[in-house]
């Protein structure tokens, strides 16, 4: 018997070895068919990752920027700062998912919105999956919708430091409302969906350079602009009346800022790892850099200055986090944090508009140099991810075009947004109120006592 058993062995493999190539092939095709037909899996390690990425998003808004900026202006308009940032950022959370998320993400084919097809979430379950980057592997569409939700919420957030001191409250409300229904929301679909305009030229904007900060920065020179000057603003001591706080603040945005960034790329693996050292190295080499020329420029590094690099350095990294190499990560920080020490010391003196807490020299210009800036360092030549194929100059001239769209965009949105706000409520408190301060002219309270 166990000769038997050893020849009809011997014989199998050798039919085995004489299988015709049509049957090897057709065995081959078949195993290719079962692979394709996979069901993409969610990942609980992905699910929890993205799960804290999205509280961290949050948690730049509040208590993050409400406390960076609420440092940065007077005494007197501390609380409304602070009560400007929470209630955009609720009312902008109430907005998405009535409509933000279709106008966004709706699955549409149009290159400039997302349609109505997820209006009010329609269709949306706790059993709808979401896409990552990767095929075999899906996240709860709940939590996109709330990760994506939370950089809808920040972006207008930001835009209030342009003007802030002397804007009305229900004027930024109504601002907001507008500007994110025509601004944020068609943008963001443009950049990030599959159907988008600025997607499919091939533009890389992996956590929101052109979406978040040059939409943001922009929106905010142009209401700098016609909401008009702070009164006594060069004759008045305008200083912040609290680093300690603008440094909290500084810091939570920077804390919170890995959810932003790392949490764009979806999933827990290499990418994500990629995306924190860049989002550590370039803001540090930011903050050395703007201290650098402070001190030369000045004789003294501020802890002002220091806080303005951080965030000048976490915004220029923003759009190419997950594509460049760390050594490149430095270079762009430490290049954006210059230009934005330029533009805030100089070219808004020169032009003479009154940007209160340099959203547009930080935001606007950050985003610019690291939506720019992602062209060049993604190539594996500089220490990205893009491989031999890869074409600096032909990459570098998309990011333009990106730039170039956003800015005309959110430019024009701007401008009908707050003159819409002009004409029902009018943009700017009257000069007693100014004086006074808005804590107690528009909220009746105070932030400090005694």
């Amino acid at each position: 018997m166990k000769k038997i058993s050893q020849f009809m062995g011997l014989s199998a493999l050798a039919a085995a070895a004489a299988l015709p190539a049509w049957a090897q092939e057709a065995a081959t095709d078949a195993v290719e068919a079962v692979a394709e037909t996979v069901t993409p899996v969610m990942d609980k390690g992905d699910v929890a990752w993205m799960l804290m990425s999205t509280v961290l998003v949050f948690f730049m808004i509040l208590p993050g920027i409400a406390l960076f900026y609420g440092g940065l202006v007077r005494a007197k308009n501390m609380l409304s700062v602070l009560m400007q940032t929470t209630l955009i950022a609720c009312t902008v959370m109430v907005i998405w998912v009535i409509y933000g998320y279709s106008f966004a993400f709706g699955g549409g084919t149009s290159p400039f919105w997302g349609g109505l097809g997820k209006l009010f979430l329609s269709g949306v379950t706790a059993d709808s999956m979401a896409a990552t980057f990767s095929d075999e592997f899906v996240i709860p569409e709940y939590l996109f919708i709330c990760f994506q939700m939370t950089f809808a919420a920040l972006t207008p957030a930001l835009i209030i430091g342009g003007f802030a001191e002397r804007i009305k409250f229900s004027a930024v409300m109504i601002f907001t409302v507008i500007w994110v229904t025509f601004a944020y929301f068609p943008i963001a679909h443009m950049v990030w969906d599959g159907s988008g305009l600025i997607f499919n030229w091939g533009a890389i904007d992996f956590a929101g350079g052109t979406v978040v900060h040059i939409n943001a920065g922009v929106a905010a020179l142009i209401g700098a602009i016609m909401v008009g000057k702070r009164i006594g603003l060069g004759k008045e001591n305008m200083a912040p009346h609290s680093m300690v706080m603008t440094m909290i603040g500084a810091s939570m945005l920077w804390f919170g800022w890995f959810g932003f960034n790392v949490g764009s790329n979806l999933e827990a693996n290499g990418g994500a790892t990629l995306a924190m050292i860049n989002t550590f190295v370039a803001t540090a080499a930011a903050v050395v850099a703007w201290s650098l020329i402070e001190a030369l420029a000045r004789g003294k590094a501020s802890m002002l200055g220091a806080a303005s690099g951080m965030i000048s350095g976490l915004v220029a990294v923003t759009p190419a986090c997950g594509t460049i190499g760390p050594m490149g990560a430095i270079v762009l920080g430490a290049a954006a944090s210059g230009v934005c020490y330029f533009f805030v010391t100089t070219v808004k003196n020169a032009m003479g508009y009154d940007d209160s807490l340099d959203v547009f020299g930080i935001h606007g210009i950050g985003g610019i140099i690291g939506a720019v800036g992602t062209g060049i360092f993604s190539a594996a030549t500089l220490g990205g991810v893009n491989g031999d194929d890869y074409s600096i100059v032909g990459q570098t001239i998309i990011q333009i075009q990106a730039v170039v769209v956003t800015l005309i965009w959110t430019a024009v949105v701007s401008v009908v947004a707050f003159k819409i706000a002009d004409l029902i409520v009018g943009l700017r408190v009257d000069t007693e109120s100014e004086r006074i301060g808005l804590d107690q002219t528009a909220h009746g309270e105070a932030a400090y006592h005694g």
